[in-house]
């Protein structure tokens, strides 16, 4: 199996050196094509106004100057010859559940995989915060998701459908299992915070604050915060199929 891996944290992210260890349990022919530089946030967008910048830092392994869309165009339509039989994207630093899947360069990467037709898996862990940063439970994804992706790829998927894969913040041994989930909901976080530079001029940050949740049990945030693996079959058609026959009728009239 030949796997290409990408992030949106950045070619010198832990979270890739982990996602590298994982792919490698599964197969020696391991490509890596990740961002130069932290493209969270940047969510399914392509570089369309400046060239992109590819830099080689070791056999099979590229930074580029882009999104991780752009990685996995570069990769696929570029660098490898025969492409891709598998896409995995992350380990983000970070959950990447409900709302936050639209925002998020990780599930981008693997729907850019799906767009062209390898199958593809976004990998996420969630972590806490203490008073010196970010607190990272690393080992939870690199020691669960070796055999759970094994299994991930025997399955026969929709065209179209991508998976989303979330690792919760617990020791190893206190996760309770895997569930298949969908997609949760969550109270929009962000908010504008204003200030000022040293000549007094104004400028602004996108700030986070406090989100509830949806409280389904099968939502894929639920999941998680119960200390589950959390696996969401995404689509790439956003179609609302439901109300289709309304707006027509509507139109109609």
């Amino acid at each position: 199996m030949r796997i290409l891996i990408t992030n949106d944290d950045g070619i010198h992210a832990e979270g890739l050196e982990v996602l590298e260890r994982i792919a490698r349990t599964l197969s020696d022919d391991v490509w890596i094509v990740a961002p130069e530089t932290d493209q969270s946030g940047l969510a399914h967008s392509l570089t369309l106004s400046e060239p992109l910048r590819l830099r080689k830092v070791r056999d099979k392994t590229y930074a580029l100057r882009g999104t991780p869309t752009d990685c996995v165009i570069m990769a696929i339509k570029s660098l490898m010859e025969p492409g891709p039989d598998l896409v995995l994207s992350g380990v983000n630093a970070g959950q990447n559940v409900a709302d936050d899947v639209t925002y998020s360069g990780t599930v981008a990467g693997a729907m850019e995989g799906t767009l062209l037709g390898v199958r593809s898996i976004a990998i996420s862990q969630a972590y806490n915060w203490n008073e010196d940063g970010r607190l990272l439970p690393w080992d939870v994804a690199e020691t669960l998701a070796p055999a759970l992706i094994e299994r991930l790829v025997k399955l026969s998927l929709p065209q179209g459908t991508l998976l989303n894969v979330n690792f919760p913040n617990c020791a190893v041994d206190a996760v309770k299992g895997v569930m298949v989930t969908e997609q949760g909901q969550m109270t929009h976080g962000l908010s504008i915070e204003e200030r000022h530079d040293g000549r007094g001029f104004p400028y602004y940050w996108l700030k986070f604050g406090r989100r509830d949740f949806s409280p389904e049990a099968n939502s894929d945030i639920k999941a998680i915060s119960n200390g589950y693996v959390s696996v969401t079959p995404l689509k790439l058609d956003l179609t609302n199929h439901a109300v289709q026959d309304q707006i027509a009728k509507a139109l109609r009239d």
